[in-house]
């Protein structure tokens, strides 16, 4: 029987409104170029009351344990606590743009995500969009295309070339405008999620928080 990633079934609930409360898979911290602790951070999401979040700093997995770790705290305090997802944003080559891909739920130690969690990005052959889809899934992992509309390439050439090389989904709902309090992008973010459907693609959101906070960017 194949694998079916057990993040699939919160993906598939995720709509315009599920972000920043609910859901939350795109956030920073200090492990890359966030402002926040990775226990800020945790506190951050036991305040808001989130029930499933990634931390995707770029190129690294640094924070999880230690996201991980203050929930747990948390969890023995008595309070309720959202669960965690390994999450790490890659860059990579599609169609020849520099775009960011979404590593979400794959194993931490898995020996495939290693070149990628070095703090900065590959060169060579493993650049390649392919090369990382393939890291993510041999890890168990889905890919996600980050912020499609956010190329210089339009978002509908980048999301069927990355569904061409089996891409499990995309960031459907984003705020483009970048606002202190994160809102999706209404006209553009219905017209990826449009998209992602036709795909037959995972859609999912998040802040991309760097601040102080994780309602806003």
């Amino acid at each position: 029987m194949p694998f079916k990633h057990p993040l699939r079934a919160v993906l598939e609930q995720v709509t315009a409104t599920t972000c920043p409360k609910r859901f939350n898979f795109h956030c920073h911290t200090l492990c890359s170029d966030g402002s926040l602790t990775p226990e800020a951070l945790a506190d951050e999401a036991v305040k808001i009351g989130l029930e499933h979040f990634a931390v995707t700093d770029h190129h690294s997995l640094e924070a999880y344990p230690l996201v991980q770790k203050r929930l747990d705290y948390h969890r023995s305090a008595g309070s309720n606590v959202p669960k965690l997802w390994t999450g790490t944003e890659v860059s990579c080559v599609l169609e020849n743009c520099l775009v960011h891909v979404l590593a979400l739920g794959y194993e931490p130690n898995h020996g495939a995500m290693e070149p990628y969690l070095q703090g900065d990005t590959v060169v060579g052959e493993q650049l390649g969009a392919a090369a990382v889809v393939e890291a993510i899934q041999a890890s168990n992992g889905l890919a996600l295309l980050a912020h499609p509309a956010r190329y210089r390439i339009n978002f509908k050439l980048l999301m069927r070339a990355a569904a061409e090389l089996g891409f499990d989904g995309a960031e459907t709902w984003y705020d483009y405008e970048m606002q202190p309090r994160w809102r999706p992008s209404e006209h553009v973010c219905e017209r990826v999620a449009d998209l992602a459907m036709d795909l037959n693609f995972l859609q999912s959101c998040g802040t991309d928080s760097h601040g102080l906070s994780l309602l806003g960017r």
